[in-house]
């Protein structure tokens, strides 16, 4: 008997594979599985009455219904723990591919040495998946390091792996983040200078400087006097400032959280609304000192000179 195929699909509304058969007209249940693997067996549909029929398995050898397999297209049987297996496959590559169409974004290097070049930054990334740009940022008059710099990769699995832990690049530990969004064109100042909190009376602006520095470019640094346990950092970027909020950092022993500064705008509509609140209650404060010894002048007046006006995010 000649070389005989027979069509075969997994589904009915899937393009069929042609599987040979053997000399005799039969086809091997494990030529069936070279192609479909964990196939145990071929069913098809009958023209007459349209059910499922099944086709007769013996020894691993399949036979042709009627002895003729005639142009139908036979389906692949799986059992039903694999059918299970095989449909969890599906759906965690369908959640891959979800993944690998999510489009990658400029992840902010902070915390580079001076000394690092867009080679060095390239060839230590490179170690993770494919790098698509590298850029160390540079002043504009020297073509110094600003400490910083951008990395982008082609594969969205691999930028959140890198942002997840830190780098040891030339022997200094960076961060690696996303950049915050910026507030608006009309805040450019708030979104370089950051708010320092839980500082310590013996820090000083130096000090911040110098801490600071290894993060990026910093323009200014501001302890309000007398000593209220913040202090202000400004950098010459943005994108310095934004990737820091949010953090705990450690300056000489003490943790310290960083958060955006306030606009000028809020902090002056916060200063009214509590001049209007102080104004309204002088006359409480003076009635609820009345009755000390002394008169209620004396203890108003430290009363109220007690009052620090924090910002929001202090307070």
């Amino acid at each position: 008997m000649s070389e005989l195929y027979i069509r075969v699909a997994e589904d009915e509304s899937e393009e069929p594979m042609e599987i040979p058969s053997e000399d005799d007209g039969t086809v091997l249940l494990s030529t069936v599985a070279a192609q479909f693997p964990g196939a145990c067996g071929l069913r098809y549909r009958n023209p007459e009455s349209q059910c499922m029929r099944g086709v007769r398995l013996v020894e691993g050898v399949l036979h042709a219904p009627e002895s003729d397999w005639g142009n139908l297209v036979y389906v692949v049987n799986y059992p039903k723990d694999n059918k299970r297996k095989m449909e969890e496959m599906d759906a965690a590559s369908a959640v891959k591919i979800k993944r690998g169409s999510q489009k990658t974004s400029d992840l902010i290097v902070l915390g580079l040495p001076w000394k690092t070049s867009e080679q060095d930054l390239k060839d230590y990334f490179a170690t993770f998946g494919e790098v698509i740009m590298v850029q160390v940022k540079r002043d504009a008059k020297t073509g110094n390091s600003k400490g910083f710099g951008f990395v982008r990769f082609t594969e969205y699995e691999t930028q959140t792996k890198v942002v997840s832990q830190r780098h040891m690049i030339d022997g200094r530990w960076c961060d690696c983040k996303l950049p915050n969004s910026k507030a608006g064109p009309d805040e450019p100042m708030r979104c370089r200078k950051i708010f320092v909190g839980r500082c310590t009376e013996d820090m000083t602006t130096d000090e911040l400087r110098q801490f600071f520095m290894q993060y990026g470019e910093v323009t200014d640094v501001f302890i309000p006097k007398p000593f209220r346990a913040f202090s202000f950092v400004t950098f010459a970027d943005d994108q310095v400032a934004q990737a820091l909020c949010g953090e705990d950092l450690i300056i000489k022993g003490v943790s310290v959280h960083i958060s955006n500064a306030e606009p000028k705008h809020n902090n002056s509509r916060q200063m009214m609304e509590r001049g209007r609140f102080g104004a309204a209650s002088s006359t409480a404060v003076q009635q609820l000192f009345s009755n000390f010894p002394g008169g209620s002048a004396s203890w108003a007046a430290m009363f109220d000179r007690s009052q620090y006006q924090f910002p929001s995010s202090h307070v």
